[in-house]
């Protein structure tokens, strides 16, 4: 089987690696483990090294007893220099638990202890998975650090959502589940992209539209008609195209979140705006992600100031109905391109009203999720969806996504467009 080089970095995740060498020996894979020494603070090394039955280093000057040689490897006669010798005889270099600060030092080209000296040397594909607190993990310096890192063909596994190692503390930032590791390289291995689906060179060069956020319909100039949609589907959507290698645009429809690094973005309001930054991008684009909850109505006259509530017991609006932005894309959809809409539905029939809207509007697939639930959808950071999707022959597949994170759904969605295009 393959070996894998292990790198351990600070964080109270790092008890997670272990499980992940237990499930990695179990597989047939040898392990070999490099460590932060502030990795060590919470993990020792007689730990890895009882699981690995190998050395476990920490210091690019202490001697290797193995000479650089993974279990069932023998080692060389001479004595290596341990960060160019682990990561020539390793298949795959995985860095999990990687900290920020770990990730800020292979982003600029830092070898300052043996990790980031291996991952200097690294000629094999290298995997980090980040683990840290969630603002840490959202700061502009450390999503900046991703890009360069996947910009460099580095791999990334996002870390999940929940509960974090300070009390009282939720959101992005946990390490991914071993087994999730494991997934991960053996994808590597078999040639795949870590994150699912094939080869991630297929979406290189591919233009991809993502439309994210909702429309707000103004009734004067304080007030508007929206919803309740965050952007964090079609953002975390527009972040996983650009790490497979595509060219992405975002439509942002009042969007308060970080612009994904890499992604050009365009910020709009309305409806109509929307509407228009679409025909003006769609024509070039192979791939429309409708992620956008567009409004249904606004205001037919909307007031030229504010409203004034005194002396009114009621207040009376006549509606008129938007334009079907994604209807009419379809109309002008050529040869090549693949258009994906997303339906937020309420309650049992979700899959039902949305499978009309696949149909009457001619759509490749349609993505829909039941925003009853509260776990899920708007303004949370999980989602669980169906997949509709329609081949050439206009045959039905429906693909359910368990809850997840809208990070992990995204990669979902976006095997299912691959398929979708015949490896994409």
């Amino acid at each position: 089987m393959s070996r894998i080089l292990l790198g351990v970095s600070g964080g109270i995740a790092a008890y997670k690696s272990l499980e992940f060498i237990r499930l990695a020996t179990a597989t047939g894979h040898s392990v070999r483990v490099v460590q932060t020494p502030t990795s060590q603070r919470f993990i020792g090394a007689a730990s890895f090294e009882a699981l690995t039955g190998a050395p476990v280093l920490s210091n690019e000057f202490e001697r290797d007893p193995a000479r650089g040689a993974f279990p069932g490897q023998e080692p060389p006669a001479h004595e290596p220099l341990s960060h160019l010798a682990l990561v020539a005889n390793a298949d795959l270099f995985l860095i999990a638990p990687a900290s920020a600060n770990t990730l800020a030092k292979l982003a600029h080209g830092l070898a300052d202890n043996l990790l980031s000296g291996c991952a200097l040397a690294a000629i094999c594909p290298v995997i980090v998975a980040p683990a840290m607190n969630n603002h840490m993990y959202e700061h502009e310096a450390t999503r900046a650090n991703l890009q360069i890192l996947r910009e460099r063909g580095v791999e990334v596994v996002e870390p999940g959502v929940g509960r974090l190692a300070s009390k009282g503390e939720e959101g992005v930032g946990r390490l991914a589940d071993p087994a999730r590791l494991l997934e991960v390289c053996e994808a590597v291995f078999a040639g795949r992209s870590s994150i699912g689906g094939t080869a991630s060179a297929g979406w290189r060069g591919l233009k991809v539209l993502v439309t994210a956020g909702g429309t707000r319909e103004p009734i004067d100039s304080v007030r508007f008609i929206g919803n309740s949609s965050s952007g964090r589907m079609g953002f975390a959507l527009a972040q996983a195209a650009r790490a497979r290698g595509a060219e992405v645009t975002l439509l942002a429809a009042n969007v308060a979140l970080p612009h994904p690094q890499g992604v050009v973005c365009h910020e709009l309001g309305t409806a109509a705006e929307l509407q228009e930054a679409c025909e003006r991008e769609f024509p070039a684009c192979d791939v429309l992600l409708m992620t956008a909850a567009v409004a249904d109505f606004r205001p037919r006259k909307p007031a030229d100031g504010k409203i004034k509530k005194s002396g009114r017991t009621s207040l009376e609006l006549e509606l008129e109905p938007t334009a079907d932005v994604l209807a009419g894309l379809a109309t002008q959809q050529r040869d090549g391109q693949t258009l994906v809409g997303f339906a937020a539905e309420h309650g049992e029939l979700a899959v039902d009203y949305a499978r009309k809207k696949l149909t009457e509007k001619g759509l490749d697939a349609v993505v829909v999720n039941d925003i009853s639930r509260k776990d899920i959808g708007f303004d949370v950071d999980m989602n669980e969806v169906a997949i509709l999707a329609v081949d050439a022959e206009r045959q039905e597949t429906v693909q359910h996504v368990p809850r997840a994170s809208k990070t992990e759904v995204a990669e979902t969605i976006l095997d299912a467009v691959e398929r979708l295009r015949g490896g994409a």
